[in-house]
């Protein structure tokens, strides 16, 4: 029976081969991102359905769930590092707020949006994943803190989904190379020091976290839910 999969944010670095990946099992996979030729252009290259939709505006979230029919696999992949904007003459609280409230918008917003959006469309078997970051446990900020949130926000929501069947699990992500998240600002040294944490000495990949959300959308993950899974090489370490 061919399963139908939602991936926001899927026009590139982790939302992308998450697509690609569920696409290879012929999947019906709906993409989303904000700029329109992007997403068309994505979704020919992997032979998916494209959608303009800015998954923080909740409007468009709506929008993009009516298009939908019943649910099996929502990827909340949408996120990153919010690009500066503003001339940098606005008083320094300001800058401070506008920063917080991006990265809460960008980070946590969209998957609480687009989850309730699509929350009647989930059936029994049906799975949430959200990606997270190893940026919630340290060093993380505005950005890391909206991970962290997520990562609560992911426990309330299993809560209430599983009596349904829906299982709900963050992959909070280490140092993945091959993305644009760090918007080419990330020093050789900075890279040196990233996978020097590691216990594999590598850096991680996007088909790491690819492979790790479609076991979680898999049978075998049936009894898994609420969890933070980390997959960082052992950069950060849970016991």
């Amino acid at each position: 029976m061919t399963r139908t999969v939602l991936v926001t944010g899927g026009t590139s670095g982790i939302g992308r081969a998450v697509a690609e990946r569920f696409a290879a099992d012929q999947a019906e996979v709906f993409i989303t991102g904000r700029t329109p030729g992007t997403v068309e252009q994505t979704a020919k290259e992997l032979g998916v359905h494209g959608v303009v939709c800015d998954a923080a505006d909740p409007g468009r979230a709506e929008a993009c769930a009516a298009r939908l029919g019943t649910l099996d696999v929502l990827v909340n992949a949408a996120g990153g590092l919010p690009q500066a904007t503003g001339g940098g003459d606005e008083p320094p609280l300001d800058a401070l707020l506008a920063q917080w409230h991006a990265n809460l918008s960008q980070n946590l917003l969209t998957a609480v949006l687009t989850t309730a959006s699509v929350q009647d469309k989930l059936t029994g078997g049906s799975c949430v994943i959200s990606i997270g970051s190893i940026g919630a446990e340290r060093r993380g900020g505005s950005y890391g803190a909206a991970k962290a949130a997520l990562a609560a926000w992911n426990a309330s929501l299993s809560a209430e989904l599983a009596p349904r069947g829906v299982t709900c699990n963050v992959i909070s992500a280490g140092y993945i190379s091959g993305t644009n998240f760090f918007h080419g600002g990330l020093s050789d040294e900075r890279r040196r020091t990233l996978v020097e944490e590691t216990h594999n000495k590598r850096a991680g990949t996007v088909d790491d976290i690819a492979q790790t959300a479609h076991f979680l959308a898999s049978p075998g993950a049936r009894h898994l839910t609420g969890q933070t899974i980390h997959v960082n090489g052992g950069a950060f370490t849970t016991r």
